[in-house]
């Protein structure tokens, strides 16, 4: 029963995150990583993409590329926020309360300002 528990939380974290990048899919296409389907800019190379969801395990993980090229994008986030960052564009989650959750939305939002500045 705790293994069904654990899928149906897991699915629905990643429903969150997969909801907050929804916004940005009208600007992008989808494209694949390392077999991790993620978004980027129209016609852009493998390693010039955005963001993208994926489970990894006993978690779900954002991946955010412009956290690594502009780690100032993370100075305004939370410190419950910042313990999910595992990598220098990895954010990974077991859970997703909703301040977390509105928290990241803005890092987001500011991350894909950057992405865009950088075309």
């Amino acid at each position: 029963m705790a293994r069904l528990d654990d899928e149906a939380r897991l699915a629905a974290v990643e429903a969150r995150l997969r909801a907050i990048l929804e916004p940005y899919r009208d600007r992008l296409e989808e494209g694949q990583i390392y077999g991790v389907s993620v978004l980027r800019r129209p016609g852009s190379k493998a390693h010039d993409w955005f963001a993208g969801v994926q489970q990894a395990g006993e978690a779900v993980k954002l991946n955010l590329l412009p956290m690594h090229g502009h780690p100032e994008i993370l100075d305004d986030v939370s410190p419950a926020l910042r313990r999910h960052k595992t990598g220098a564009s990895v954010l990974k989650f077991t859970d997703l309360d909703d301040d977390v959750l509105a928290d990241l939305e803005a890092l987001v939002a500011r991350a894909f300002e950057v992405y865009r500045a950088d075309e």
